[in-house]
């Protein structure tokens, strides 16, 4: 298996925090979540977010809940038994159970979990004490590039790539939400070009579109994709640009729509259908005689138009435009405004077998 075959097609649910350190609440979300997954046949993980609060948050700014990054952490705090529990959840309901630890012990709690991939956040991409931590882990991650720095994004990716750890590269606008003119998703071009040996996404927080983003991300060859979601349950207030189950349901029918129109991989020539061929194959002229031509006549390019025309329908059996070729030889008398056959030339085609029998089954 490739190294990087986690990542493609690959789906990622990132609740958050919006369990609000209720398990009930969480576990609802991860059930709601898991049945459109399975509804829709497609790969998805579900992402928690690890902290350790207790060294997270410095002992001096614990009350501070004028801070909302603290309030939120504080206000979210959930014990490693319930996150257990919902990590076991994810599993058990064919999830992919995925975190984003945002400090070294709870590193070691997502290698605890035996997680199969973890995120790094847009926040960290240059926290080079947390990212040695991860890579010790040898646990596939993705990474959002956010607001970024290109030469952070070269070192991060020679940094795994050195230590032969699978990165996948999420091309993401760290506004919530993002407006459509805000997008960017021409970053896809840029981020495959720049890191041809890495899976590239798209991490999205728009709030206008479930369908239209995420299929122009896979036409621009985008794998793998992510956006947060929650469910409308309690009263609480639902984030826009959160993502709501049944506009889950529009975004992985939005991407199989995209899979479909996009078709082959444009790394190489696509074989066309059957039935295309034979439309085709329907508009191809056949060669006719202009006149009487006796047995041993050779076709020439400079008297062709004299002695043969070309017309509509190409019979089986019949040579066509595509086959005429300069010095082949009658080998019977051939009447006027009779089909050419392959039977009484001499000419490759006529010799291999193989393509006598093409002929034949082509036409009227």
């Amino acid at each position: 298996m490739k190294k990087n075959a986690i990542f493609e097609e690959l789906f990622v649910l990132e609740l958050a925090n919006n369990h609000w350190g209720k398990l009930d609440r969480g576990l609802k979300i991860i059930e709601e979540f898991a049945q459109v997954v399975r509804f829709n046949n497609v790969k998805a993980a579900i992402k928690l977010q690890f902290r350790d609060v207790d060294s997270f948050i410095h002992k001096d700014a614990i009350n501070r809940s004028d801070i909302r990054y603290i309030k939120k952490t504080l206000d979210t705090k959930m014990s490693k038994e319930h996150l257990k529990t919902m990590i076991e959840t994810i599993r058990r309901l064919g999830c992919i159970p995925m975190a984003t630890p945002f400090d070294e012990a709870s590193v070691d709690f997502c290698a605890e979990l035996d997680l199969p991939l973890i995120k790094i956040a847009s926040s960290d991409i240059n926290d080079w004490p947390l990212i040695e931590k991860i890579a010790k882990t040898q646990i596939p991650a993705i990474v959002s590039t956010g607001g970024s720095s290109l030469k952070d994004m070269d070192d991060l990716v020679t940094f795994f790539k050195n230590r032969n750890i699978p990165l996948a590269i999420n091309h993401c606008v760290s506004l919530y939400p993002s407006d459509d003119s805000e997008l960017e998703i021409n970053q896809v071009d840029f981020l495959r070009e720049r890191y041809p040996e890495n899976v590239i996404g798209f991490s999205s927080h728009e709030s206008t579109s479930w369908g239209l983003s995420i299929a122009i991300a896979y036409a621009k060859g985008a794998r793998t994709f992510e956006r947060h979601i929650d469910i409308e349950d309690d009263g609480i207030a639902v984030s826009p640009y959160c993502t709501l189950p049944q506009q889950a349901d529009i975004w992985f029918k939005a991407y199989n729509k995209a899979k479909e129109m996009c078709g082959a991989p444009g790394t190489q020539k696509r074989n066309p259908p059957k039935r295309e061929v034979e439309y085709l194959n329907a508009l191809v002229r056949g060669v006719y005689a202009k006149r009487d031509i006796p047995k041993g006549y050779v076709i020439k390019n400079e008297n062709f138009e004299n002695d043969f025309y070309l017309a509509i329908p190409l019979l089986k059996g019949q040579v066509s435009c595509r086959e005429v070729m300069n010095g082949e030889t009658l080998l019977e008398d051939f009447k006027k405004d009779e089909p050419l056959k392959i039977d009484i030339i001499d000419s490759p085609y006529s010799r291999n077998q193989q393509l006598k029998d093409m002929i034949y089954n082509r036409g009227f």
